[in-house]
Formats: C-alpha cells, sequence, structure tokens
C-alpha cells in the first residue's frame, strides 16, 4: 500500500495556499476538473516538489445500474497516467438513472446517491467495479458516501456491504470519517459498529471533513471546521490501523491559510496520539512540519505482492465469480434508483417506503447544489440575472431534471428563460440571448467574431 501521509484536497481557489502550506505531503484533485493534456500549472509544481496527486473522481456511477462508461473509465485512467498517481478513487454511490434499462429519460443527480444495501444492488457493483479495475492503468478505491436518506428493506449493514465488496474485487476502500459522522445523525448507524466490520487492512487513505446540522440533518458541507465528533471517529479508526493517509476536504467558503494549517496539525494530532502503529521517522519537514505516517506493513496488500504492477484488483483468496451478474438484477436496480431520482429531481412521488420528509429535504439540497455549481460553471448568468438568478434557477429546477452535465444544465436553462420572454429588461435579456448563443452553437465563435459582436454592440449603444 502506498504511504501518503497527511494530504488536503486541492482546489484551485486555495491553490497557492495548498502550495504555501509545509508539511503537506500530498493532495486529492476532483478527476473531472482538470485535463489529462493540460494540468494546472499549481499541480505541476507540487509534483516537481515530490507532492503526489491522487485523481478522485465524481461521475463514474459504480452503484448505478448500468455498466460503467468505458470513456469515462479512459479519461480516469488517462489523468492518474498524467499525474504519476499511485492509484485513484471514486464513490460507492449513483449519479444518474433512467435511460435504455428503464425506457425512461436519463435522469443525472448532480450528486452522490446511496445504494441500496442489497444483494441486487452489491452483484451489480461488484461487476461494475471489476470493470473498472480492468479498464484503470492503476489500483482502485472506493469512499463510502453520506447521505440523508436510508432504503427501504436493506440486508445489510454499511460494514458488511463494504466488507464484502472489498471480499468479492479486491478494491480497496477510501473511508471518509466524516460520512460515517454524517451518517450516525441522519440515520442512526453507529460509526465504531461500521468500523468494526470493515476490512481495515484495505483502506487506502481516509477523508476528513466539516458539515453543519440543521433542523435534526447533517449537511456534509465540506464548508465548515471538521468538529470534533469527526475527529473522534478518526481517533477510534486510528486506534484500530494506521491509516495509510488522511486527507481534509474543504469545498466552498475557505478559509484562511492559517486556519487550514490549524485543521492539518489537528488531524495529524489526532493520529499521532491514538494510533499505537504511528512511529516517529526521523527528522521532519522544513518550518517545523510534524513527521509523515509510515506505511503500514502488509505484504497481502503491496503492489509487488501479487497485484499487478500495472493496477487492476489486489489479488483476493475468493473463489472466482460468474463475471456477469443475472440481468434481472440490474433491471430491478436500475427500477428502484430511477423512481427515487424521479422524485427528488422530477417531482414524481415518493417511492413507498422513503422518508417523504427527507426525501423533500434531500430533494432541496439537489436543486441548491445544482444552482451554485451552474453559477460556478457560468458566472456569467449571475451577473446578468442578479439577485433574480436563484429564485429563476430553482423554480427551473422543481420541473426540469438534469440530464446533461452542469454546462448543458447552464444552456438548458438560459433557453428556458428566453423562451418564456425572461428576463423582462431588454438590455438583460439582450445579453443573456448572446450568451447563449456564444455557446450553443456547434462550436464557440473565434475571436474575429467575438470582436465584431463587441464593436456592432458599442455602435448600438451610441
Amino acid at each position: 500500500m502506498t504511504e501518503l501521509g497527511i494530504g488536503i484536497g486541492w482546489r484551485p481557489e486555495i491553490a497557492e495556499a495548498v502550495e504555501a502550506l509545509s508539511g503537506v505531503d500530498w493532495v486529492e484533485v476532483v478527476a473531472e476538473n482538470i485535463c489529462a493534456d493540460h494540468l494546472p500549472d499549481s499541480l505541476t509544481r507540487l509534483r516537481e516538489r515530490g507532492v503526489t496527486v491522487v485523481p478522485h473522481g465524481v461521475s463514474l456511477g459504480l452503484g448505478g445500474a448500468d455498466r460503467p462508461d468505458p470513456a469515462r473509465l479512459a479519461a480516469l485512467g488517462e489523468k492518474a497516467v498524467a499525474l504519476g498517481a499511485p492509484l485513484v478513487t471514486e464513490h460507492i454511490a449513483f449519479v444518474r438513472a433512467g435511460g435504455p434499462l428503464t425506457a425512461t429519460p436519463l435522469l443525472e443527480a448532480g450528486h452522490l446517491l446511496p445504494v441500496p444495501r442489497t444483494r441486487d444492488a452489491l452483484d451489480v457493483l461488484c461487476e461494475n467495479v471489476r470493470i473498472a479495475q480492468d479498464a484503470l492503468p492503476v489500483p482502485l478505491a472506493l469512499e463510502n458516501i453520506a447521505a440523508l436518506i436510508a432504503w427501504p428493506d436493506e440486508e445489510m449493514t454499511e460494514g458488511q456491504f463494504l466488507a464484502e465488496l472489498v471480499e468479492r474485487t479486491g478494491v480497496r476502500l477510501l473511508v471518509d470519517v466524516a460520512n460515517l459522522h454524517t451518517n450516525h445523525v441522519n440515520r442512526g448507524e453507529d460509526p465504531a459498529k461500521a468500523l468494526s466490520e470493515l476490512p481495515v487492512e484495505a483502506i487506502a487513505y481516509v477523508h476528513v471533513a466539516g458539515g453543519v446540522e440543521r433542523d435534526g440533518v447533517w449537511h456534509d458541507t465540506h464548508a465548515h471546521p471538521v468538529p470534533p465528533t469527526v475527529l473522534d471517529i478518526l481517533a477510534d479508526l486510528a486506534s484500530r490501523v494506521t491509516p495509510p493517509g488522511v486527507l481534509l476536504e474543504r469545498d466552498d467558503d475557505f478559509p484562511p491559510a492559517e486556519e487550514l494549517a490549524a485543521e492539518l496539525e489537528a488531524i495529524w494530532t489526532t493520529v499521532d496520539i491514538r494510533s499505537a502503529k504511528v512511529e516517529r521517522m526521523g527528522t521532519a519537514h522544513a518550518h517545523g512540519a510534524r513527521p509523515r505516517i509510515p506505511a503500514p506493513r502488509r505484504p497481502s496488500l503491496l503492489i509487488g505482492a501479487g497485484a499487478r504492477a500495472s493496477g487492476g484488483p489486489m489479488p483476493v483468496a475468493a473463489p472466482v465469480e460468474d463475471p456477469a451478474p443475472a440481468e434481472a438484477a440490474r433491471q430491478r436496480l436500475a427500477v428502484t434508483q430511477a423512481s427515487l431520482l424521479s422524485a427528488l429531481v422530477a417531482g414524481t412521488p415518493v417511492p413507498e417506503g422513503f422518508d417523504t420528509r427527507r426525501v423533500g429535504v434531500q430533494s432541496r439540497a439537489l436543486a441548491a447544489k445544482r444552482a451554485g455549481v451552474v453559477a460556478k460553471v457560468a458566472p456569467e448568468l449571475p451577473e446578468i440575472l442578479g439577485k433574480d438568478f436563484r429564485p429563476a434557477f430553482l423554480a427551473y429546477a422543481r420541473s426540469r431534471p438534469m440530464t446533461g452535465g452542469y454546462r448543458r444544465d447552464a444552456l438548458d436553462f438560459a433557453e428556458h428563460l428566453l423562451l418564456a420572454g425572461r428576463p423582462e429588461d431588454p438590455a438583460a435579456r439582450r445579453q443573456l440571448t448572446e450568451w447563449w448563443q456564444d455557446r450553443s452553437g456547434s462550436r464557440p465563435p473565434g475571436r474575429a467574431t467575438r470582436l465584431v459582436r463587441a464593436a456592432r454592440h458599442a455602435l448600438v449603444r451610441r
């Protein structure tokens, strides 16, 4: 298992701060936010300094009913190679539903949604994981997710589900202790019980993050400080096994660099004090940084101990299974996931057995996230629409589920407004029309076209 040490999630908004932090051994980058052939300069500089970079995917949807998209797998593998990454990570979640398996429109969640802990879902997940492992050039680790809602009639606990997944596929685990806390508050699941059931020797690394509680629901925001309760779960994990790496996630409301450094220090202190297997490893980093966490000595999990050096699944003792679960299992899973996602994003009735109030909370959270992400990927829209952007988008989202990525969502939203004769202000409507035309063509207008348009508009304003 690759020793990683203490890390932080790299985001463009804090790139400069991350580069300046002392004692950061590695960073994790959202895979979908970078291009393999044009890496951000900050990541290049970090790599040149010997900082490991791990791509973290969010769009494969390995827990969905469909088999993994070969193009998405290829793109993730290319980014791993470009970054020289020792592994890639993804989530045990579904992110889209519908399509050919259900003969219904394909729906995108824009978010990680929980997989039912059933035999059907596990069979489908295991095959999807094997497909991904065979396609990727480096080992794969999968993360447990946070959830607001629980599936009815589940057959396994989270720990049991993950343990069997590891046994059947040899996949590594990315354990998010903040997500264990979220599921404790929202679903009454005991983090200690989950940890006791996990195959901790399969842990690749650990996530730590903050959130906030509103009206009895814990929201895993990645925009708040790490609470003591999450550090307590990290301490429990560290008392059971030495994690090869621990990483702080922060995705919004970024604090000053000093606060990030303090959170990293708290994480290190928690692991250092509670883990009996942590060893001091000589001189610390410059500027008084703490020593690194040593790699666990578990030959069965080392690349050189039987696993393919090029990546793929770790060797496991479990017998080889039929690589394809019954298509009926995929069909059943497809129907249940499409029904839930349709209730969340299209306003259809909540499927039987689900907590209607919680589904409503999740639905509003998904719409709010859509609005926030669209504002980031298309910042011109809030500029054009001003204070009307958010209420207009939320009204749009109630009846228009996302069927593509966020950039497509931004275009569809603008088109929806224009077809309705909005915004009412003629100048704003003209700006929105030009924005939509610039981005909805078969290819963006060239620089000359933009200059001609700018000159024409300048003359019109005179």
